[in-house]
């Protein structure tokens, strides 16, 4: 282990969501207590969904501390330091941790210092850029543990976003399993075939599907996924909405076809696997699961860090392209 005694401080500086549509880097110093450990970021993810939700300052109130990210400062609305996929090489701390490559829930910073039992090391096999996709992994995981789907089973994914595209990669797996992607963005279906998939923008062709995800954060998307599930299938959400209504139609086939709309969150492990899987094997998981070089097509843009202030608004922006954005230091 480390000699280090005392407490030290280093200067670094983090991206903050300062305002409605505004972020802005800051400077500020790293505590590294004895026994932890002091990471030098290489890259960090961009979850478009959830930070767009921050960006512009639309957490609803009631779900403020719910949505408190792991190390994260601030406080909703604004300003917050916000952030879940980093990936970095270990600087100082403990002997055995130096030199190696980690993943860490940490907001956007060029260098931070964690307990090592925050950190998880990075697969030999897995380079550390397609790390960033750690976090969204975990989600589809989780709901692919949630849904209950199996070999053989029909299953549709409403939504070609990053969790949608990850879950639909675990499901095609699955020994037999018919998986179809559903999304209005055309330039997925190249992706989704890469993948194993088959792909529409309406849902022609896939009907009568055992699993439905649900992952596009739409009404539009939500409403698809119901009319596409067959007689008693299970409807997987894995959006976050965010603030507002989100109107769903019941009134149709939803009750003759006695259909179950589950919700899966990744704050808590699947009670499938709750009993024996503890959030760091599902997250050492999760960093294996990575290892396929077909997944690299989800990362789309690379930004510097210090360009983030000036990129960021366009990366949100309504009817953006792109999937991962990945901020490099």
């Amino acid at each position: 282990m480390t000699t280090q005694t005392a407490p030290r401080q280093i200067g670094t500086r983090a991206l903050w969501y300062v305002g409605s549509r505004e972020c802005a880097l800051n400077d500020e110093m790293v505590t590294l207590s004895p026994g932890h450990a002091l990471v030098r970021s290489l890259y960090s993810g961009i979850s478009r969904g959830t930070e767009r939700l921050i960006f512009e300052g639309r957490v609803p109130a009631s779900e403020s501390e719910r949505m408190k990210g792991p190390n994260m400062a601030g406080s909703f609305p604004f300003p917050v330091k916000y952030g879940y996929c980093a990936v970095g090489v270990v600087e100082d701390g403990p002997s055995q941790l130096i030199g190696r490559s980690v993943f860490a829930l940490h907001p956007h910073q060029a260098r931070f210092a964690l307990p090592p039992e925050q950190l998880t090391l990075l697969p030999a096999n897995l380079p550390p850029r397609r790390a960033v996709l750690a976090a969204n992994m975990e989600t589809a995981l989780n709901g692919l543990w949630d849904s209950g789907a199996g070999p053989g089973d029909r299953i549709a994914v409403v939504g070609a976003g990053v969790v949608g595209l990850l879950v639909a990669a675990l499901a095609a797996k699955l020994p037999g399993a018919e998986v179809a992607i559903v999304d209005i963005d055309t330039s997925r279906a190249s992706l989704a075939a890469s993948l194993g998939c088959q792909f529409s923008t309406d849902g022609v062709g896939t009907h009568d599907a055992d699993i439905v995800f649900h992952t596009s954060a739409s009404t539009a998307g939500l409403n698809k996924a119901i009319a596409l599930a067959g007689f008693e299938a299970t409807i997987i959400e894995l959006s976050w909405h965010g603030s507002g209504d989100t109107p769903v139609a019941l009134g149709g086939a939803f009750h003759s076809r006695r259909l179950r709309l589950i919700s899966s969150q990744v704050g808590h492990v699947s009670d499938s696997r709750r009993v024996r899987w503890s959030y760091a094997r599902r997250m050492a998981k999760a960093l294996e699961l990575l290892a396929d070089d077909r997944l690299d097509a989800i990362i789309t843009d690379d930004i510097p860090f210090a360009d983030a202030p000036a990129r960021l608004p366009a990366l949100f922006a309504p009817g953006a392209k792109g999937l991962t954005a990945v901020l490099s230091y």
